[in-house]
């Protein structure tokens, strides 16, 4: 099974939060994505996750709400979740790619 997670997750709140930019905070989360081994892609709006279980993927958000330590954090999920396939992060995208005919950016 593959499981595709596309979230994104910030403080809200002012013990967090220093002016507009949550960057600093977002950057947590990625380095602990990237230390766990699991496929992921970063997006200027959020990020992708694979993982072969639901409970995998739940726990990286878990995971990523105690990396924030914060009063109050916003979060956005969707899931796709497929039997039998595998490694979707990045056969979506060639598949997308050999119907145009060429590479995107």
């Amino acid at each position: 099974m593959s499981v595709l997670l596309e979230f994104s997750m910030f403080p809200t709140s002012k013990d967090c939060v220093e002016g507009a930019s949550v960057s600093k905070q977002v950057s947590r989360i990625i380095d602990m994505i990237d230390k766990s081994g699991v496929p992921y892609r970063l997006t200027p709006m959020g990020t992708v996750i694979e993982t072969s279980t639901v409970r995998e993927a739940l726990d990286i958000i878990e995971k990523a709400y105690e990396e924030l330590e914060c009063e109050r954090i916003y979060s956005s999920l969707k899931f796709d979740i497929r039997k039998g396939k595998e490694s979707r992060l990045e056969s979506k995208i060639v598949s997308v790619e050999q119907h145009i005919g060429r590479k995107t950016h």
